[in-house]
C-alpha cells in the first residue's frame, strides 16, 4: 500500500475525488502550507490532505467559498493543532481525501485564494503537529476494480441513482422536468456517478462520510439509492420547503 506524509487541511465538509473545492485561505497556520506548497515546480501536483472534522468545531476563519470581501486585519496566529485536541487524529475522520490544488493565488494581505480539485481517498495513520501547520501520514485507499458480476450490479445500481437523483432533484428545486439534466449531460462511469451524487445531494457530513468511505462503488450507490428515496419522500412531504435555497453550494466555514 503507497503511504507518503503531505500537509493537513481539516474542514467541516467532506471533499470527493473528481470534486472541485474553493477554498478561502485566512489563518496563518494554513497559509504558510500554501506558500510551502507554492514553492514546488509548476508541474508538480500541489497536494495536500482534505480531512472533516468529527468531534468539536474549527472555529478558524478559514471558509470554503470567495466571499467578495476579506477581513481588514489578519486573525491571531494559532498553534497547528490548536481548536482539535490533544491528540488531534481523534477529531478527524479516518478517511479524507487527496485535493491538488491547480491555482494557489496569494492576496495583497497575505490570505490565498485555492482551487483544488479532489483526486484520491487516503486513511490517516498518524498527524503531525510539530511544524507550522499539521501534517498526516496517509495511505491510498483504491477501490478494488469489480468483476464483471460486480460491473453489472454497479452499472444497474448507476442508473437506478441517477433515475432517483432527478427526482431528487426536481423535488428539492422545484423545477420542470426539461430544466433537468439529460443522460448525455452525466458521466457513465459507475464510480464517478457515485461521487458526484454523493456531493450534490444535500446531506450532513456524517452521511458524506460514511459514503466517502464505503468499500466499493456498488456498496456506495446501493446507500444513495436509499437516502435519495428517503430524502425525496420528505422533501414531497414538506411543500414550504425553501428548496431552492438548498441547491446552491454552501459555505462551510471553519
Amino acid at each position: 500500500m503507497t503511504t507518503a506524509r503531505l500537509p493537513l487541511f481539516p474542514l467541516n465538509a467532506v471533499l470527493f475525488p473528481g470534486l472541485v473545492l474553493p477554498l478561502n485561505v485566512f489563518e496563518e497556520r494554513y497559509r504558510a502550507m500554501m506558500r510551502e506548497l507554492l514553492k514546488s515546480d509548476e508541474d508538480e501536483p500541489r497536494r495536500f490532505v482534505v480531512v472533516a472534522i468529527r468531534d468539536g468545531r474549527e472555529i478558524a476563519p478559514t471558509a470554503t467559498g470567495m466571499p467578495d470581501t476579506v477581513a481588514a486585519a489578519p486573525p491571531p496566529e494559532r498553534a497547528p493543532a490548536e481548536g482539535f485536541g490533544p491528540d488531534p487524529i481523534q477529531t478527524f475522520h479516518r478517511v479524507g481525501c487527496v485535493a491538488d490544488a491547480a491555482t494557489i493565488r496569494e492576496r495583497a494581505d497575505g490570505s490565498f485564494e485555492v482551487l483544488a480539485t479532489g483526486t484520491t481517498r487516503v486513511r490517516l495513520l498518524s498527524v503531525e503537529a510539530s511544524g507550522p501547520y499539521l501534517t498526516a501520514e496517509v495511505e491510498e485507499l483504491d477501490e478494488e476494480p469489480p468483476g464483471e458480476e460486480e460491473g453489472d450490479e454497479a452499472g444497474a445500481l448507476a442508473e437506478g441513482v441517477l433515475r432517483a437523483f432527478r427526482a431528487y432533484q426536481k423535488r428539492l428545486a422545484g423545477a420542470s422536468e426539461r430544466s433537468l439534466a439529460t443522460g448525455a449531460d452525466l458521466p457513465d462511469d459507475p464510480s464517478v456517478i457515485s461521487y458526484l451524487v454523493a456531493a450534490a445531494t444535500v446531506l450532513d457530513v456524517p452521511t458524506k462520510q460514511r459514503l466517502l468511505q464505503a468499500p466499493d462503488t456498488a456498496t456506495r450507490l446501493r446507500e444513495e439509492l436509499t437516502l435519495l428515496r428517503k430524502e425525496t419522500a420528505v422533501i414531497r412531504h414538506l411543500p414550504s420547503l425553501p428548496a431552492t435555497d438548498l441547491t446552491r453550494a454552501p459555505t462551510h466555514p471553519n
